[in-house]
């Protein structure tokens, strides 16, 4: 009788990866991007990410304590949270503006829906929108690449200067691929976010096809407008949204088919409003309007157990 039946509901085999271990792997892939950031506007960046990811922790600890629910913070998840956060703001954003930033990913957007794995949205971007739509001018006031080392220097972004007609100052593509451009904290350097992309897909913790389908679509949809596809890949966040953002695990389908249905709509969505909208960025927003579409698309590209028919409309 040293052999007992043991009967529990599925999932009957467990897998050796954990949340801790598949979140760590998105710290280790962001410290390309983290290191370009210091390089290109200065120490104060260190600053930014210590308030955003002190806040998010904090507030998760204090959050999950208030709720008297098991605390979370050994899950690493506040962590990318508030490293993605500090990615999307510019370098010389007030610090209490990134706290509240923390504060508000954590606490209105994950803790308030569930905790890890209930949030409809991501965090991060949530968090950035509430800051972009409450302090417009903190919020797209953007350093000049290594103005750290003398007087700070405002200038606009690359997406800026085309919406504005000014294409003859914009950067070349070197430059763009480098980092060397105004933007926010994490998102102008590519090379950085393209070593830690590839790190991610070879540690199978993301699948390609999200980043592909997304950056490619946009790479598409602006050649057909008239836009310089290679351009517009390399300006904005799209590399941060498409490896690091639109690949959320929560937010993201499940399926195959649907990551390439979520991605197209990304990358539709995000020429859409550059070209269109009022705001020269569309990738937060895409992301986040994609997010809130997942169940659906999750829905119509479930796939249905073998024998099993599909039930007549009445």
């Amino acid at each position: 009788m040293d052999n007992k039946l043991i009967v529990s509901s599925s999932p009957h085999i467990g897998a050796k990866t954990k949340t801790r271990n598949i979140m760590l792997d998105v710290i280790i892939a962001l410290i390309p991007a983290l290191i370009a950031s210091v390089v290109m506007f200065g120490p104060r960046t260190i600053v930014v990410i210590c308030a955003t990811v002190a806040a998010s922790v904090l507030a998760e600890y204090v959050c999950r304590k208030v709720m008297k629910r098991n605390n979370t913070v050994g899950d690493l998840s506040a962590i990318v949270t508030g490293l993605l956060l500090a990615f999307n703001l510019p370098s010389g954003i007030p610090i209490w503006m990134a706290v509240l930033g923390g504060v508000i990913a954590i606490v209105v957007v994950k803790q308030m829906f569930g905790g890890l794995g209930q949030n409809f949205v991501n965090p991060a971007l949530a968090a950035r929108i509430i800051l972009m739509v409450s302090f417009p001018t903190a919020m797209t006031t953007w350093l000049a690449p290594m103005s750290w080392k003398a007087d700070a220097v405002t200038t606009a972004t690359p997406l800026a200067l085309i919406a504005g007609g000014n294409t003859d100052q914009l950067p070349g593509y070197l430059d763009m691929f480098l980092g060397n451009r105004g933007g926010c904290l994490g998102e102008t350097c590519v090379l950085a976010l393209l070593i830690g992309g590839i790190y991610l897909i070879a540690r199978k913790v993301i699948s390609p096809i999200i980043p592909v389908v997304y950056i490619g679509v946009v790479a598409i949809f602006s050649a057909i407008l008239g836009q310089d596809p290679l351009m517009q890949i390399l300006s904005g966040g799209l590399f941060l949204g498409a490896f690091f953002m639109a690949t959320d695990y929560v937010t993201s389908p499940l399926t195959n088919k649907g990551k390439v249905i979520y991605a197209i709509g990304c990358g539709l969505l995000t020429v859409m409003i550059r070209t269109f909208g009022s705001l020269p960025e569309g990738v937060s927003f895409s992301i986040i309007i994609m997010n809130i579409l997942t169940p659906h698309i999750e829905k119509l590209t479930m796939p249905r157990a073998f024998g099993m028919r599909k039930e007549a409309s009445k």
